[in-house]
């Protein structure tokens, strides 16, 4: 049984900067691919980021985060990080972390296989 379990999120000021934290277990997390998803009020769910497995050496971005957020991990704590830095309003949302094991596109929520509860971020202007 995997678990995935967000932290990190709150409320900052816009231009402020938060990092959120996926700890996971119940696999070999270096193993799997991961990735950062935001839903926001009355919105679809949105692709933020994503890692490949092992060294991540592949990042990929969402359009709307591109050099503000920065994806990473850390395979020896089991935990996957995202930097959010000059934070908007329209950063809002609930984040979600999301295993993947084959990946084809890591934009797609579907390629991923569990999901975390979700932490909310909230940015006032």
């Amino acid at each position: 049984q995997v678990q995935l379990v967000e932290s990190g999120g709150g409320l900052v000021q816009a231009g402020g900067s938060l990092r959120l934290s996926c700890a996971a277990s119940g696999r070999t997390f270096s193993s799997y691919a991961m990735g950062w998803f935001r839903q926001a009020p009355g919105k679809e769910r949105e692709f933020t980021a994503a890692i490949s497995r092992s060294a991540g050496r592949r990042t990929y971005y969402g359009d709307s985060v591109k050099g503000r957020f920065t994806i990473s991990r850390d395979n020896a704590k089991n935990t996957v990080y995202l930097q959010m830095n000059s934070l908007k309003p329209e950063d809002t949302a609930v984040y979600y972390c999301a295993l993947g094991d084959s990946m084809s596109d890591y934009g797609h929520g579907w390629e991923y296989d569990y999901w975390g509860q979700g932490t909310q971020v909230t940015v006032s202007s």
